[in-house]
């Protein structure tokens, strides 16, 4: 199972892309090691800085059919990464 599973992309983490900051979805058991030589060899850019954070599941419940479902999101971790300045990762597949 590879290391980054996708890029975040939200209003906040484009507007960062200008700062050099990126995010992406990482597997739960990885580490800031392995999330900085995966991302290096992948894009071809120099890494400064990874922060890591977990976002833990939470509990959802819902009414259907007159009934209560309920259920579980699931626990992510999400890296945002610092490259050196002047590159840029190239999410959006532009040319």
């Amino acid at each position: 199972m590879s290391v980054l599973k996708r890029p975040i992309i939200t209003e906040k983490v484009t507007a960062q892309g200008g700062q050099g900051k990126y995010a992406f979805e990482v597997s739960l058991t990885a580490n800031k090691v392995e999330i900085k030589k995966a991302v290096e060899k992948l894009f071809g850019v120099t890494v400064e800085s990874v922060h890591t954070m977990r976002s833990i599941g939470k509990s959802k419940s819902r009414t259907s059919g007159g009934k209560f479902v309920t259920g579980k999101t699931s626990t992510i971790k999400k890296a945002i990464i610092t490259v050196a300045e002047g590159e840029a990762i190239d999410i959006y597949g532009e040319a």
